[in-house]
């Protein structure tokens, strides 16, 4: 005779079926396209040299918050929300990246903890976020360009304080 399982197992748990989600919603994300370089016009923004700047070398440019907006729309507010606002996203709000930057007193450490972050961003977006084997950001290495990474990082820093 074969084997068969008690009546209470005939359906599988609830947890059994949140498993089941999750690792079906992991193998769709992981077969979804590579990422695709933003088709933005990045004239007018300064030419940077091969090598990485230790921080945001467009802080504070209106050129590079528009083009920033543009190509962020275009790359990353299908995970971060359009525009940066965070709403209803799956992904981070970029907005709170620096927030505790904002506390430190002296001058000189406040430095160092804005090119931290700078350094943190720059490093996830270009290498992406892999979490319990799970792909959550892809690379960007090869897609996007020094200039659109920190005109990108430009754009989330003009949206001002995210909500705590």
């Amino acid at each position: 005779m074969p084997f068969a399982f008690p009546a209470r197992h005939a359906r599988p748990h609830a947890g059994a079926r949140a498993l089941l989600a999750a690792l079906l919603l992991a193998a769709t994300h992981a077969a979804a396209a590579p990422p695709t370089a933003p088709a933005v016009d990045s004239s007018g923004l300064p030419a940077l040299s091969a090598v990485w700047a230790e921080q945001n070398p467009y802080r504070g440019n209106e050129r590079a918050a528009e083009v920033g907006r543009q190509a962020f729309n275009q790359a990353c507010a299908s995970c971060h929300g359009a525009d940066a606002d965070g709403a209803r996203a799956p992904a981070p709000d970029l907005r709170r990246l620096g927030r505790s930057c904002r506390r430190v007193t002296a001058p000189q450490w406040r430095q160092r903890c804005v090119e931290d972050v700078d350094y943190y961003f720059r490093k996830s977006v270009m290498q992406g976020k892999v979490k319990a084997g799970i792909e959550h950001m892809p690379p960007w290495e090869g897609v996007l360009s020094p200039e659109l990474v920190w005109a990108i990082r430009t754009f989330v820093e003009s949206r001002g304080r995210a909500p705590r």
